[in-house]
């Protein structure tokens, strides 16, 4: 009975059972004879609507939850500079920001599907119809990178979308938070402009590109000369000795992101030993030939 409230509310939502962490956007609704929920935005309901719906099916009462003040809270504090959200010294939190491609998503459903992925109640705060926040406080069990790579991929098979994520690290809950927000906001930024779209992003990911961007160019052009030449005259080298380095010097698994052969690899590997004098067998030769490479690949777009 309520799959007809989804023909006069396009935006509505049916949930097979009731739903934990649902957004503040919306009423939820119960069937009790067909044992549904339905979650309406609150933006599409005219108070005539919301007093004859609630004489039919039984409004879910959610106004326990901290969700909704909650998120108030956090986006006065992150996006309006506000004062922090009142939490005890010695809770930590993460910023998890992410950004969908496509515009014309419902924040409404994928603020429900990605409220359903953490076993903690989250916060989601929205910085546009494409960018969000989801703040996410430490606790016992914290999803993983795997598991967040998974619910990338899970959300872009659901909806249709692609979707990036930068994790940001734990921080205690202080006026300094902000600041790291802003910081890894910043870093988000420069991850999606200038290393194309990922799945998931991190600081560690990031920074090293991010160094290289900022060098003074004498440094620049230090750091590529003599290689620089070799990646001109050979983009495949280029591609083989990025891809070997950032898969760890792995053999096996560079092979096979690149559909060659290991013997073919490592006869590139060879090559480029030969034409530079530089190992990437230790630490230090591995660091400079990366470096060189993030800066002949920022020189090059």
């Amino acid at each position: 009975m309520l799959k007809k409230l989804l023909l006069l509310y396009e935006n509505s939502i049916l949930f097979t059972e009731k739903p934990k962490n649902p957004s503040d956007q919306l009423y939820v609704f119960f069937n009790d004879i067909g044992d549904e929920w339905i979650g309406i935005p609150k933006n599409e309901i005219s108070d005539k609507e919301l007093t004859l719906l609630k004489t039919i099916y039984t409004l879910v009462d959610y106004q326990t939850a901290l969700v909704p003040s909650s998120a108030q809270g956090w986006y006065n504090f992150l996006l309006l500079d506000g004062t922090p959200p009142i939490y005890p010294s010695d809770s930590y939190f993460r910023l998890i920001q992410f950004h969908i491609n496509n515009s014309d998503a419902s924040q409404i459903e994928m603020e429900s599907a990605l409220k359903g992925f953490f076993t903690e109640e989250v916060s989601i705060i929205w910085e546009s119809s494409r960018r969000g926040i989801v703040i996410e406080e430490k606790k016992q069990v914290s999803l993983s990178e795997e598991e967040l790579i998974s619910m990338s991929e899970t959300l872009e098979s659901d909806f249709y979308v692609k979707i990036s994520f930068f994790i940001g690290k734990f921080h205690p809950i202080s006026e300094q938070l902000r600041l790291r927000f802003l910081q890894e906001k910043e870093y988000f930024s420069f991850g999606m402009s200038y290393l194309g779209t990922h799945d998931i992003f991190t600081f560690e990911h990031i920074f090293p590109a991010y160094l290289a961007a900022h060098l003074p160019m004498e440094l620049k052009n230090r750091g590529i000369q003599g290689i620089a030449e070799v990646f001109t005259e050979d983009q495949d080298l280029f591609s083989t000795i990025k891809i070997f380095l950032e898969s760890n010097l792995n053999a096996s698994l560079t092979a096979k992101k690149l559909y060659i052969h290991r013997n073919t690899l490592q006869y590139r590997i060879d090559k480029f030993h030969e034409k530079t004098g530089i190992g990437l067998k230790d630490f230090y030769g591995a660091f400079t030939v990366f470096l060189a490479c993030l800066l002949f690949e920022q020189n090059h777009k």
